[in-house]
């Protein structure tokens, strides 16, 4: 046994340094192996039959850039090949990947995953995720609010000397409700407002007694984690959106999990793309242009039921109205674990 056990010792120190240490006449970075450095295989082409790595691994900096360069593009490619696909044609281009067409686009975990990094990202960056990010914009932009309701509460009370009959009465109700949105906006600069208000007495479940008292005691740090484990689980939305689309075709044998799974992904990935694109509206002043993104989720959905899984305009508008009430169920169990977890 010690001298198999020195002999693999022996094989395993040569790999290793032949892995490391260049041999002679490889000054210049490149590399002459009869196996690959990888796992070992007798290499018979370019590239390693059984790992797939390259034959010979050219170890010098621009090597290193040229595998970047080589990196960046083949995604790039991918990229502008995927994109316009996922927008216009979002069925097709899942149906071609079920079918096999792999090196063409790029895999759904993948751009999803991307998607998840920058719609966060960008959601962080524009405040929209909430004050605890950016807590001197958005106090700023209370008191801005403040100035132009008290400016327009002055102009009105103005208008209100001079009013009579029915002009005195809808001036009146104007007033009372700036009064109201400047008590609201006092409200907020004195200081956050609870995230959860609910009494906790006798009859609520002792498991989630904590949860509530914890939330009321520290929302701005329940409402941080709350984000933060919307970002780290949001893999979680697509096990819980998976079912609902299985739903919709109960007896069609012909897809299965894997189908469906590539389906709910594919869509997931648009509909982040798509707050992605409002949350750069809205941080640029175009937030009625932002709201018309609304209308886009039906649409692409029907697209790509319809194209998917090759189905009639009927079948895909009734099996689409379905979709958008099951998406809103999945979103609410979602935002539900999200919470937990969070307030947890």
């Amino acid at each position: 046994m010690g001298g198999i056990e020195a002999f693999g010792d022996a094989v395993t120190g040569g790999l290793l340094a032949r892995a490391v240490e260049p041999e002679a006449g490889e000054a210049d970075g490149h590399t002459h192996e009869k196996c690959c450095l990888n796992c070992g295989t007798p290499l018979t082409g370019p590239y390693c039959s059984a790992c797939g790595q390259k034959a010979h691994v050219h170890r010098s900096v621009r090597a290193f850039f040229q595998d970047f360069l080589a990196g960046l593009f083949n995604f790039e490619g991918k990229f502008w090949r995927t994109l316009p696909m996922l927008a216009w044609r979002p069925g097709e281009m899942t149906r071609r990947y079920i079918a096999g067409e792999r090196a063409r686009f790029i895999s759904p975990v993948a751009l999803y995953l991307f998607t998840v990094f920058l719609m966060f990202a960008v959601l962080n960056f524009s405040g929209a995720l909430g004050s605890s990010n950016h807590p001197s914009r958005f106090q700023s932009s209370l008191k801005t609010g403040l100035a132009e309701d008290q400016a327009t509460l002055a102009k009105l009370q103005q208008q209100r000397r001079t009013a009579t009959g029915k002009d005195l009465a809808v001036i009146d109700r104007k007033i009372a409700k700036q009064k109201e949105d400047i008590a609201d906006i006092q409200g907020l600069l004195k200081g956050p407002a609870p995230l959860v208000t609910a009494d906790v007495g006798d009859e609520t479940p002792s498991w989630i007694k904590p949860l509530i008292e914890n939330a009321q005691k520290n929302p701005e740090a329940v409402s941080m984690k709350v984000q933060d484990a919307a970002s780290k689980y949001s893999w979680l939305l697509i096990p819980i959106s998976v079912p609902f689309v299985w739903l919709l075709f109960p007896f069609r044998r012909q897809y299965n999990a894997y189908d469906h799974t590539v389906f709910v992904t594919y869509s997931l990935s648009f509909m982040m793309m798509l707050v992605v694109a409002s949350g750069i509206m809205v941080s640029i002043g175009l937030a009625g242009l932002a709201g018309l993104l609304f209308f886009v989720p039906p649409f692409h959905m029907y697209r790509q039921l319809k194209q998917a899984y090759l189905l009639s305009r009927f079948g895909a508008i009734m099996r689409t109205i379905a979709l958008l009430m099951f998406a809103f169920v999945a979103a609410a169990l979602f935002l539900a674990a999200a919470v937990a977890i969070g307030a947890m």
